[in-house]
């Protein structure tokens, strides 16, 4: 996956977090929606992370292309 494949996915998921939170600071979000922006957290956290993956192996003369996606308890349970 390309780096821009990955902000752009990023860009999308923060637009779709955007609107369920406006809904939902007027109370009008639905449990669907709550638990859509649950679900959209987690997948912007591994679109991090896997981003952070790529530039990494990239620094380190590696193929970006071999980074993979972390599941939610990884990328979730990270302590910096």
């Amino acid at each position: 996956m390309e780096d821009r494949v990955l902000f752009d996915a990023i860009n999308e998921l923060t637009r779709e977090e955007h609107e369920i939170w406006a809904k939902e600071s007027h109370g009008q979000a639905t449990d669907a929606e709550r638990d859509r922006l649950r679900r959209i957290g987690v997948t912007l956290d591994q679109c991090w992370d896997l981003l952070h993956q790529r530039r990494a192996r990239r620094a380190a003369g590696l193929n970006p292309d071999d980074a993979k996606v972390r599941d939610e308890k990884t990328v979730e349970g990270y302590i910096g």
